[in-house]
């Protein structure tokens, strides 16, 4: 088990690529950060005093692979603490992280037609692992991106050097304005039913998705979830 450590920070770039979601990019002022693809931390904005309780923070995906220097967060702004980082954080503001937590490509999984599920900005912490030479190592994986609309999809980039990596790799996008949200049930006649199931997105959505698998009697240890909200 990763050892969780506490990582003074700096904000070194941000983004705002479309309404309410927001990359923050953020470096290290002490040693490297050290963390595996799939994996989340927290971030906190008020200073942290080591003589108190940890500050108030919230969880967020790694977006970026291990072998970066920096950390980049995507996220969109829902509810009290993004709204505050939206508004207090700026390029050159210093914070708190804690990570890494979480296990979701160290759990044992087929690595053979794996099939990874996103909807909106539950599709960072899967950037982690494409973006990663370990990705290469992955048979015929295949992505189903569910998005609002195409000006949502801002990870175009960044899948498109995923595919460098592996040239296997298929990547499939739903936009809700033109086809409606992702099927589970037409995902599911897709795909290989020895495959591993990723599901990363919404907290209904997550729910959903893999109550439609068990119904299929796809064993639970092949469903893997990113759900620590």
């Amino acid at each position: 088990m990763a050892i969780v450590k506490k990582y003074p920070a700096e904000i070194v770039d941000i983004q705002h690529p479309i309404d309410d979601v927001y990359t923050f990019e953020l470096k290290s002022l002490g040693k490297p950060f050290k963390y595996e693809s799939g994996q989340f931390l927290h971030l906190a904005i008020e200073e942290y005093d080591p003589s108190t309780q940890w500050p108030d923070s919230r969880c967020f995906s790694i977006q970026s692979a291990p072998n970066e220097c920096n950390i980049k967060i995507t996220f969109a702004v829902k509810g009290e603490f993004t709204r505050k980082m939206v508004q207090e954080l700026k390029i050159g503001s210093q914070l708190t992280l804690k990570l890494p937590y979480g296990n979701l490509f160290s759990q044992q999984h087929n690595k053979e037609n794996a099939v990874f599920i996103s909807g909106g900005t539950g599709i960072t912490p899967y950037l982690s692992l494409f973006n990663n030479t370990l990705f290469g190592t992955y048979f015929k994986p295949i992505l189903f991106a569910g998005f609002r609309n195409e000006e949502m999809n801002i990870y175009k980039i960044e899948l498109e050097a995923a595919k460098k990596i592996n040239d296997g790799f298929d990547v499939r996008f739903t936009y809700q304005d033109r086809e409606g949200m992702l099927n589970i049930e037409k995902i599911y006649l897709q795909s290989d039913k020895e495959s591993s199931f990723f599901i990363s997105g919404p907290p209904e959505m997550i729910k959903n998705f893999k109550t439609f698998l068990l119904n299929q009697k796809v064993s639970e240890n092949r469903i893997l979830t990113d759900d620590w909200e």
